[in-house]
C-alpha cells in the first residue's frame, strides 16, 4: 500500500494553515452572496437551527442560547428556521436572541408541514388561509415584526403553486415577509412559482453523498433564474465529518437512526467515502467539514451552506471552511473521490420521499 505520509515540511505548512483558519475567526468577516436578485448580501455559511429542538435527541438550551450569539459575532448571521422545529420550540428559542439582536440576524423560516400534538406528521398544506395563519404565529413565536426570508417547506399537491405564491407575496406588500424561498421542489414548479413573484432562495439538500439536483434540472433552472441555493444537508447529516463511527454514536431518540444511508450495513459501506475525504483533509491541514463545506460553495457563486450545529467549536470548525482555498484541480479531486463511490441508501425513509422533487 502506498504511503500517504507527508514530510516534516509539508506537515508543518498544513498545521500552521489549519491553526490560522481558528486564529483568524475571532475578527473574521465572512464572505458574501448576494441572496436571489435581492440585492442582499448574505453570508456563505449560515447557522441550521433546526437540531437545537429537535429530531437529533435533547439539547441544552444555554448552550444553543451561546452557538446563536456566537454565530452573530462570527459573522454567520443568516439564520434557518422552521414553524415545525419543535412544533414551534424552535422558533422560540430563537427569538430569546433576536430579542436583543434583531438588527444583527437575518432571520429565515418556513411553513407547510402539519404536525399533531406529539409531533406527528399530519400533512402539508399550502392554501392562502394556512399561509396567512402560519405567517402571523411565525411572527409572534420569533418576536418580530417581519420575516426575511419565508419559504414553503414542501410543495402541496393539493394547492396549486400559483396560489401558494400568491399568499405569499401578498404578505411581502403586507410587511410581514421581505423576500419568498422554496424548499426541496421540483424545477418546474419553481419556474410556475417565479412567474407568480421572484423567487430569491430554493433550499435543498446538497453536499458530497446527495448530488440530485445536478441532475434534476434544480441547479440550472436556479442559475437561469438568478435564485440562489440554500444548501442543508452538506455534511451529510454530520456522517461525513468521520466523528460518528457507529449508530451506537446517536442518541436512542435522534432520527438518523432511522434514516436509510445509517442503517445497517449501509453505515459501514458509506463510511467508504468518509474515509476518503478524511484523508484528503488531512493532507491538506483542514478538517473534513471543512473539506466538504468548501467543496459545496466552490460548486457555483448562487450557493451558500446552513450547517447545523449545538456546539461553539463545530460552529467555529464550519464557518473556517470559508478560508479552505481549492485550487480548480483540488475541486476535480474531490469530485473524483465523490464520483468513486455509490452512497448505499436513499436520504430519508420511503414514507418521506414522496413530498419531495415536486
Amino acid at each position: 500500500m502506498r504511503s500517504h505520509r507527508s514530510s516534516p515540511k509539508i506537515f508543518l505548512r498544513n498545521l500552521q494553515e489549519y491553526s490560522a483558519i481558528f486564529e483568524g475567526l475571532s475578527h473574521m468577516v465572512l464572505p458574501t452572496r448576494e441572496l436571489g436578485k435581492t440585492g442582499v448580501q448574505v453570508p456563505v455559511i449560515g447557522l441550521g437551527c433546526m437540531g437545537m429542538s429537535d429530531f437529533y435527541g435533547p439539547s441544552d438550551e444555554k448552550e444553543n442560547i451561546n452557538v446563536l450569539n456566537k454565530s452573530i459575532d462570527l459573522g454567520s448571521y443568516f439564520w434557518d428556521t422552521a414553524d415545525m422545529y419543535g412544533s414551534g420550540a424552535n422558533e422560540k428559542l430563537v427569538s430569546k436572541v433576536l430579542k436583543e439582536r434583531r438588527n444583527e440576524v437575518f432571520i429565515c423560516t418556513k411553513f407547510g408541514i402539519i404536525r399533531g400534538p406529539n409531533g406527528e406528521f399530519e400533512g402539508i398544506r399550502g392554501d392562502r388561509e394556512y399561509i396567512r395563519q402560519a405567517c402571523e404565529k411565525s411572527l409572534e413565536r420569533l418576536g418580530v415584526d417581519c420575516i426575511d426570508l419565508y419559504y414553503q417547506i414542501r410543495v402541496d399537491v393539493n394547492t396549486p403553486i400559483e396560489e401558494t405564491v400568491s399568499a405569499m407575496a401578498e404578505l411581502v406588500k403586507e410587511g410581514k415577509v421581505k423576500y419568498l424561498g422554496l424548499s426541496e421542489c421540483s424545477a418546474e414548479t419553481l419556474r410556475r412559482a417565479y412567474k407568480v413573484h421572484p423567487i430569491a432562495a430554493l433550499q435543498i439538500e446538497y453536499g458530497p453523498w446527495t448530488l440530485d439536483i445536478e441532475q434534476n434540472g434544480i441547479f440550472d433552472a436556479c442559475r437561469e433564474l438568478g435564485v440562489t441555493i440554500v444548501a442543508y444537508g452538506s455534511l451529510g447529516g454530520g456522517f461525513l465529518t468521520g466523528k460518528y463511527k457507529s449508530l451506537d454514536d446517536f442518541d436512542p431518540t435522534d432520527n438518523r437512526r432511522h434514516r436509510p444511508r445509517f442503517m445497517g450495513d449501509n453505515f459501514k459501506k458509506n463510511w467508504e467515502i468518509v474515509e476518503k475525504i478524511n484523508e484528503f483533509a488531512t493532507k491538506k491541514g483542514v478538517t473534513s467539514s471543512q473539506v466538504c463545506l468548501a467543496w459545496v460553495l466552490a460548486q457555483g457563486d448562487n450557493i451558500i451552506s446552513i450547517p447545523g450545529t449545538r456546539k461553539i467549536k463545530y460552529l467555529e470548525e464550519n464557518i473556517g471552511a470559508t478560508k479552505v482555498h481549492l485550487s480548480p484541480e483540488e475541486i476535480s479531486e474531490i469530485r473524483k473521490i465523490i464520483d468513486s463511490f455509490e452512497v448505499i441508501g436513499t436520504r430519508y425513509p420511503e414514507q418521506h420521499l414522496a413530498a419531495l422533487n415536486i
